[in-house]
């Protein structure tokens, strides 16, 4: 069953249209790209924890460096790194009314301490599950390349560039980023089984999950979280 009012907030304390959705599911499930297409459409921003821990490691903060230690294992990063990060992010005027989070909770002690923070917020919630075969998942991320100028991301398998190795907008030299070498992607793939099933568990016991066939094209996915959102 899909509950569109999240039963944390009680009655009159959500505000008209303002909405706070979860995409959850395995690295390479195409979290990022749903959360750039509704972010357009609904005019709120997508927070990437991923984006925001490598911002971090890219201007070595303190937590940044020891993010960066787990990252590289394929490990999650705790929550005592994480919750400041995203707690930080999520106190920005532009979430005020409503945000989309990409990549967070990971855990069911995330999953408890996000209820917490959107029972304050007032806002209605919608968790997101892209569900991708494995075999497929493999595929999407060590075929993975990146421009390191522009950030274009490729894919050997199913998009590559015009021409191999190279950026198709300006040319530059496309990498692999250490993350998405094959050893690591499996360990990552093993660590989300293990640690986000429960969190996947929780919002289905409590009647809060959408169910999304994560390896449509990315256009049939958009219609049909479009479908399931309903109007707001």
């Amino acid at each position: 069953m899909i509950v569109r009012l999240d039963p944390l907030l009680g009655p009159g304390k959500e505000e008209a249209g303002a909405r706070a959705i979860v995409l959850l599911g395995p690295p390479g499930a195409g979290k990022s790209e749903q959360g750039r297409r509704l972010a357009m459409r609904h005019g709120i921003p997508v927070i990437s924890t991923g984006d925001l821990l490598r911002d971090h490691v890219r201007r070595g903060t303190n937590l940044g460096v020891q993010a960066d230690t787990f990252m590289k294992a394929g490990k999650l990063v705790p929550d005592s790194l994480m919750n400041p990060i995203l707690e930080e992010r999520l106190s920005q005027p532009d979430c005020a009314h409503g945000f989309i989070l990409d990549g967070y909770p990971r855990t069911l002690a995330q999953a408890e301490s996000l209820d917490m923070v959107l029972k304050k917020k007032g806002l209605r919630q919608y968790v997101i599950l892209l569900d991708v075969p494995s075999e497929r998942l493999l595929k999407l991320l060590t075929g993975r390349r990146v421009c390191p100028l522009c950030n274009r991301s490729y894919n050997i398998y199913f998009q590559p560039p015009k021409k191999e190795g190279q950026c198709d907008a300006d040319g530059a030299r496309l990498i692999q980023r250490s993350d998405d070498k094959e050893e690591v992607i499996r360990r990552r793939l093993e660590t989300y089984e293990k640690e986000t099933q429960p969190a996947i568990n929780y919002y289905v016991e409590h009647g809060r999950l959408i169910r999304i066939d994560g390896a449509q094209t990315p256009e049939k996915v958009a219609a049909e979280i479009e479908l399931k959102l309903g109007p707001q």
